[in-house]
């Protein structure tokens, strides 16, 4: 009889998890963060969504999101329609993550460093602003080992870019832990819970932590509840997405000056970390008061001059 009830306990414990974990998914369509053009990009396979704005004849601008568990081109929200105005700006979503199809892969950082590579490849000699682990995508992309040689950029500006945001050595248990169909979801639905995603942008990403709006909250919290959402982040929680490459050597080989900003406040990549990298990397670095790993978002006017300075140095290279 105990037996017997232990069982049944089992049972509806395990179907309680499955009913909450269908229950905070979300079964709507993700608009678009950005005011601009929509367009999809094809690559092995998937549809990568992308949006653009400005005039197609102005130079190219390639936005590259930060990698988290809440990652999408919305990153850009607040400086997208300003570079616009002197750029034609193209923003997409990575694979895995806001409106791009998210299919249960094991994501990794050559997955992602070969992605940048091919949509990076579709413009002429574009300008890049990369944020966090993209940056280091990036900069594999402009040099990429294989016989064609990597992609040629106009200009480069990173904010608080790394190669590591995650453990290191990677935890593969972790991962897998997350891509769990119960435990997993139920475990990332906690971690991407609206109190969870405040907390991490008080914490990490936001000086001021009135700055993200509670309608930027909810965007963050569908982008988190979508079908196979959690499959992406997984790979970034465990590790899996940290780059193999030398950032400040790659970056210090750029044919383009590049620029670095970075958050006085910032806690997860100090500012020492920043001051490091510029001086190994030869880079300018560029600080910002009252703000941690999002100053393009805190200080979207200072940011946009600085991404102007920073162009404009590159073209005089």
């Amino acid at each position: 009889m105990k037996l017997r009830n232990l069982l049944g306990g089992a049972v509806l414990g395990v179907g309680a998890l499955a009913a909450l974990n269908t229950g905070l998914r979300y079964e709507g369509e993700l608009e678009s963060p950005l005011d601009g053009d929509d367009g999809l990009f094809r690559w092995r396979g998937m549809d990568v969504a992308y949006t653009e704005a400005g005039d197609p004849d102005d130079p190219d601008l390639v936005l590259l999101h930060g990698i988290n568990a809440a990652g999408s081109s919305g990153e850009w929200r607040a400086v997208f329609d300003d570079l616009a105005d002197e750029y034609h700006v193209v923003a997409p979503d990575f694979p895995g993550y806001g409106r791009s199809d998210r299919p249960p892969l094991r994501y990794s950082a050559a997955l992602y460093e070969d992605f940048v590579h091919d949509f990076l490849a579709e413009f002429d000699e574009p300008a890049v602003v990369a944020s966090s682990l993209s940056a280091a995508y990036a900069a594999a992309a402009v040099d990429d080992g294989d016989a064609d040689g990597g992609v040629e950029l106009s200009g480069f500006l990173a904010v608080c870019p790394t190669a590591t945001a995650g453990p290191s050595p990677a935890k593969g248990w972790l991962r897998e832990l997350l891509r769990a169909p119960l435990v997993g979801r139920a475990l990332f639905n906690a971690i991407t819970a609206k109190p969870s995603i405040r907390y991490f942008n008080a914490d990490h990403g936001y000086d001021d932590p009135a700055n993200p709006s509670a309608e930027w909250t909810d965007y963050e919290w569908r982008t988190t509840h979508v079908e196979n959402a959690r499959f992406a982040p997984a790979s970034f929680v465990s590790g899996t997405l940290n780059s193999e490459i030398d950032l400040a050597a790659a970056l210090a080989d750029l044919d383009v000056p590049p620029t670095i900003v970075w958050g006085r406040e910032a806690t997860v990549s100090p500012l020492t970390d920043g001051r490091e990298l510029a001086d190994a990397a030869d880079a300018r670095l560029v600080v910002f008061d009252r703000a941690r790993l999002l100053p393009h978002v805190e200080h979207p006017d200072r940011f946009v001059e600085t991404v102007e300075e920073a162009l404009v140095a590159g073209a005089t290279a």
